[in-house]
């Protein structure tokens, strides 16, 4: 385990897959995000971004996921210092969408401002049923700041969004699944559990492939429909020489779906 303040890292490496990143974060009481923490989680992002072994990352908070920005460390500040500091939480969430591999986000209790922004910014989440999620910075005189006027409406569409943002209101992790900001919500005790089991099903899957995937799907988002496909001809084009390709090919003719193994090559 290596340890970056109040984050730290951890690995499992399930049988014949691709090893997970376990990335806990555990500030008391509640996960608030302040400089320091912000700064940890661009390093560790960073760092994990350059593992090409890498098969996939769950962040999770052991009582928290997080409850945004350290209010009172923000509002301590003077109005320069204050703006440095909330960019900094937005190259932090930046940071963990841009990962390479799959980032689950297992969410239990508060799940609010930059923390949601975060949970957002995953390609996964599993949600306690009671966890509490929300864009409270309106009740600030401020709006999101890491990405929530982008990244929500993209999950939840546009007047969802606008209800959470301009409202100020929260909402149940099985609100957040039934509006489609989370994938599922379970128990809370069930939440890692859950998250784990879904990463080492994705860490068994062909990595070069994925990590493609990742790049088509969230690079092409930002692109109209002809670009976005021109986008994704290029990607296929490059996974399609490699040996995972070759191998996912020979094994389906003579084994049948599903039976291929992968070396990352």
């Amino acid at each position: 385990m290596r340890e970056y303040g109040a984050i730290s890292v951890d690995y499992e490496a399930p049988d014949g897959a691709r090893p997970v990143a376990i990335v806990t974060f555990d500030r008391p009481p509640v996960n608030a995000m302040d400089g320091a923490t912000n700064d940890a989680l661009i390093v560790v992002a960073e760092e994990l971004s350059l593992q090409r072994d890498l098969g996939v990352v769950v962040i999770h908070g052991p009582r928290h996921f997080a409850a945004g920005d350290d209010v009172k460390e923000m509002a301590g500040l003077e109005r320069g210092f204050a703006l440095q500091g909330r960019e900094r939480i937005s190259e932090a969430v930046a940071a963990v969408a841009n990962i390479p591999v799959p980032v689950v986000a297992a969410v239990v209790g508060f799940a609010l401002g930059g923390g949601c922004e975060l949970a957002a910014a995953a390609d996964f989440r599993i949600t306690a049923t009671d966890a509490t999620w929300g864009l409270p910075e309106v009740h600030l005189g401020l709006i999101p700041g890491g990405g929530g006027t982008q990244r929500i409406p993209r999950l939840v569409g546009v007047q969802r969004a606008k209800r959470l943002i301009y409202l100020g209101e929260n909402i149940t992790g099985a609100v957040a699944a039934e509006w489609g900001l989370a994938d599922e919500a379970v128990d809370a005790g069930r939440v890692l559990g859950r998250a784990t089991d879904l990463a080492r099903q994705l860490a068994d899957r062909a990595p070069l492939a994925v990590r493609a995937a990742k790049r088509a799907i969230d690079g092409g988002l930002d692109l109209d429909l002809a670009n976005g496909l021109r986008l994704e001809d290029a990607l296929f084009a490059g996974v399609f020489p490699t040996q995972d390709a070759e191998s996912g090919l020979k094994s389906f003719v003579e084994n049948g779906p599903r039976r291929a193994t992968f070396d990352g090559m």
